[in-house]
């Protein structure tokens, strides 16, 4: 055999590896969307989709999209049960299958996400809200935000309101956390980062740039194993805060719980001057 037809062999072999790992996953996915939607009418979640019993369904279904995916999930801290405001940083949509595998919660989201196909009608199904960006939605959910709070129902909302590479937090937006001072209910932070089997930051996770949503999960559904790391951080009281000292301090102890999630679990550091 010539070197050429070796590598000829070698790439095709790579490529049928690929997409059998493609199809795969693909099949997977598909059953598992199928158990989804049966969760939610089986137990009629649809009928009450803000109960906070509905999470344990919210938490089985996202522990199986995290299986679908093959990303294992790492949880460093104690996940607490008290009630509380959720934040996290954001680096791509499945986030919400990695943050809802370890903790309780309800999401917010944008309002494209509503639209998607069959994912759309999922998220609704397990209790998402849906948030119009730039509009006056969000005092609406804000409002909506403190009802949940006052009864105990936990919800989590992404304060950069776009993802990122997950390298760095970037600015984040307070408004919604008046909804916590107003509930008088703590602020809990979590950051969480996509580690690939070399010890970096993974680049195939992040939904950034002009990617459409059906070309990423395509990409996801080829990527080989990542670890997903979630580091909870102590709840922030919220007594005696306004929106604006509350947004500071989550701010900073965002950026500060990314930078410790990643001396921790990095084996090659990120660049320090990116975005």
């Amino acid at each position: 055999m010539t070197q050429e037809t070796a590598a000829v062999t070698g790439t095709t072999l790579n490529l049928l590896s690929k997409f059998s790992l493609y199809s795969r996953k693909l099949a997977s996915g598909l059953e598992t969307i199928g158990e989804g939607f049966y969760l939610i009418y089986r137990h009629g979640l649809y009928k009450d989709p803000n109960n906070p019993v509905n999470t344990r369904y919210v938490q089985y279904f996202c522990r199986r999209l995290c299986e679908v995916f093959n990303i294992e999930v790492q949880v460093h801290g104690t996940i607490p049960r008290e009630p509380a405001l959720w934040v996290s940083n954001h680096i791509s949509w499945l986030d919400v299958a990695v943050l809802g595998s370890g903790a309780r919660i309800f999401f917010l989201a944008k309002a494209e996400v509503e639209k998607w196909p069959i994912l759309g009608n999922l998220a609704k199904g397990g209790g998402t809200l849906f948030i119009k960006r730039g509009s006056g939605d969000s005092l609406r959910i804000k409002e909506q935000i403190t009802e949940f709070l006052k009864k105990d129902i936990p919800v989590l909302f992404f304060p950069e309101a776009t993802t990122t590479d997950g390298r760095k937090v970037k600015k984040v937006h307070g408004r919604l956390l008046g909804a916590a001072i107003e509930a008088q209910r703590p602020v809990q932070i979590c950051v969480i980062c996509y580690v690939n089997q070399q010890g970096e930051l993974d680049m195939i996770a992040p939904f950034i740039g002009e990617m459409s949503f059906a070309e990423h999960v395509q990409r996801v559904l080829e990527m080989p194993q990542v670890t997903a790391h979630l580091l909870t951080l102590p709840a922030i009281p919220v007594t005696g805060h306004t929106v604006d000292t509350l947004t500071k301090e989550v701010d900073q102890k965002m950026r500060e719980g990314l930078a410790e999630l990643h001396r921790k679990v990095l084996k090659v550091m990120p660049d320090s001057d990116v975005t």
